[in-house]
């Protein structure tokens, strides 16, 4: 679970990583009494759970508190990537001197964690990897052995950092640690022109599973700016909003992931994606294909089910009844493998939706899905 930044710099403070005065609101009103006790001048920044806040001006300097307010009401309520902003974080601006980047990020294949650190933060850390590998180190942390004053030296000399962020490199997988996190972020990490070293803005992902020992978060920490997600959380659904054009149902995370993979390899983007997991009830298919087409980003939507455990039929027998239950306005591409396969997909011949095509492959029902959104 996505923690927004203002609970991230919660968990940083707790753990003694400086980080500059701010509070939150959804009030405008409240927004220039807060400016006020910031000194006056402040930064507005919308609170989602999403990255880009920035180029899509939900990151303003306010120079006074009636600016403050102001500002503060135009971010409130505007849509960035699909997350709407209902709360603004002010903080008290800084006089930068130069920005890094520091985050642990878990490593599944290597079973270990990954420290990635750069001097030049403040910029899309991706575009910067990609066009100057060199300038990123990338170091493997044993879990066990942990970030030690030595090890965070290690990472600070490989990455051009200086040594005063060699604390902050080892309180920082403190929090990884004690809050059970699988990502943890600090971009930009700045150094003052007073000398101090603070973090600006900051992203933490807790464990899932480790879910009973954070309770503390409780329901705020599962809120959905998305309507979408909320809608289908409400339903059981595992649904995330993306910002392409072919709606994604399947079965399990490995396929699911697998899938955007492909439609992205045939010239398309995936809008979203919705996992039904292990079973696919009727009722299932019915919420989750509602869900998805309520997207007006989806042009097409693929539906790519390796039966297991559950059987391909069941599934296309929860199609046909969806189709019932939901008017399809989209082209629905539907790849249908493993148990039961040739009965599922004679069932859904049987039906004959002017608007369900089938195929064997990922692969070629990934082009179809793509094409039928390219041209739509």
């Amino acid at each position: 679970m996505d923690l927004y930044e203002h609970q991230a710099r919660r968990l940083f403070q707790e753990h003694g990583i400086p980080v500059p005065r701010a509070e939150v609101t959804d009030s405008p009103a409240e927004a220039r009494e807060i400016a006020r006790r910031l000194g006056g001048r402040a930064v507005v920044k919308a609170q989602v759970k999403t990255g880009g806040r920035g180029k899509a001006g939900g990151v303003r300097l306010a120079a006074d508190p009636p600016t403050a307010e102001l500002t503060a009401r135009q971010i409130l309520g505007m849509d960035i990537k699909g997350h709407t902003v209902g709360q603004v974080m002010l903080a008290q601006p800084v006089d930068i001197e130069a920005e890094f980047y520091v985050s642990y990020v878990l490593d599944r294949a290597a079973g270990r964690f990954l420290a990635i650190a750069s001097a030049e933060g403040g910029m899309d850390i991706e575009e910067v990897a990609a066009s100057r590998p060199e300038s990123v180190a990338r170091i493997h942390v044993d879990p066990v052995e942990g970030v030690t004053s030595a090890k965070a030296g290690e990472i600070a000399d490989a990455a051009g950092l200086p040594a005063q962020t060699v604390d902050v490199l080892v309180r920082l997988w403190q929090v990884l640690v004690r809050e059970d996190a699988v990502l943890v972020e600090v971009n930009p990490l700045v150094r003052t022109r007073q000398g101090q070293i603070l973090a600006l803005d900051g992203k933490v992902t807790l464990d899932d599973n480790a879910r009973f020992r954070q309770a503390r978060w409780g329901d705020e920490s599962v809120a959905h700016d998305d309507p979408l997600e909320a809608a289908a959380a409400a339903k059981g659904l595992n649904y995330v909003k993306l910002d392409g054009e072919v709606g994604v149902i399947g079965n399990g995370a490995g396929l699911v992931m697998s899938t955007l993979d492909v439609v992205a390899g045939c010239g398309a983007r995936p809008a979203n994606f919705l996992d039904i997991g292990g079973g696919a009830s009727a009722r299932i298919m019915a919420d989750g294909l509602s869900v998805i087409l309520s997207d007006p980003a989806v042009k097409s939507v693929f539906v790519n089910v390796f039966g297991g455990i559950t059987a391909c039929d069941a599934v296309a027998d929860g199609i046909v009844q969806a189709l019932e239950a939901v008017e399809l306005t989209k082209p629905l591409v539907v790849r249908l493998d493993g148990n039961n396969a040739a009965r599922g997909r004679a069932i859904l011949d049987g039906r004959a939706h002017p608007l369900v095509q089938q195929a064997t492959t990922m692969d070629g029902a990934a082009r179809r899905a793509a094409q039928l959104a390219n041209t739509s």
